[in-house]
């Protein structure tokens, strides 16, 4: 697209009295003007209506409406430029590989932390309803993080043995966290 310079544009001030004129002889190479400042079709749109929007309100002030909107696109440009330039991108959690929900601080919010503290706690109480053979079984499977063939070899019970007992177990730790209203 071959685009114009200010003191190319085809019409002459003199040419044109009512603003519409003008808007038809200058639009197009103000748009031109301003694609070059910009790089963006929308946003040179943008400036040139913004530019012809001034103009209209000052109008029958102004003595040379072609170099005065030519100057106005190129402020309002700069503008632009200097706007976007003080806006700093942040790139986002998929572009560094996380996950969309993941935010950039891991530590919980204050009220999460608490609401998880209370849960843990409700947990603990929960365990200390059950009978200590219970809760060692749920000790080695969660905190040892052991299988339930470790951990049959590590009590002497069956592997059907330790699923049966850890499966009752949870059950019960989450019938209890149930009447206290951390689970439904």
């Amino acid at each position: 697209m071959a685009v114009m310079r200010p003191e190319q544009a085809s019409a002459e001030p003199s040419e044109c009295d009512t603003i519409e004129e003008l808007f038809a002889a200058l639009e197009s190479p103000l748009l031109g003007y301003a694609m070059r400042l910009t790089g963006e079709l929308s946003l040179a749109e943008d400036l040139v209506q913004e530019a012809f929007m001034r103009l209209h309100a000052q109008f029958d002030e102004v003595r040379d409406p072609k170099r005065w909107l030519y100057r106005t696109v190129r402020n309002l440009a700069l503008n632009q430029l200097r706007s976007v330039s003080k806006i700093v991108q942040l790139r986002s959690a998929t572009e560094e590989g996380a996950s969309v929900g993941e935010s950039a601080d891991p530590r919980p919010l204050p009220d999460e932390q608490i609401v998880r503290l209370e849960g843990i706690g409700l947990v603990r109480l929960s365990l200390e309803t059950l009978d200590d053979r219970s809760r060692e079984l749920v000790r080695l499977k969660f905190t040892e993080e052991l299988s339930y063939k470790e951990i049959s070899a590590r009590t002497g019970l069956s592997v059907g043995n330790v699923g049966f007992i850890l499966h009752h177990a949870l059950k019960a730790i989450a019938e209890e966290l149930a009447k206290n209203g951390v689970v439904k």
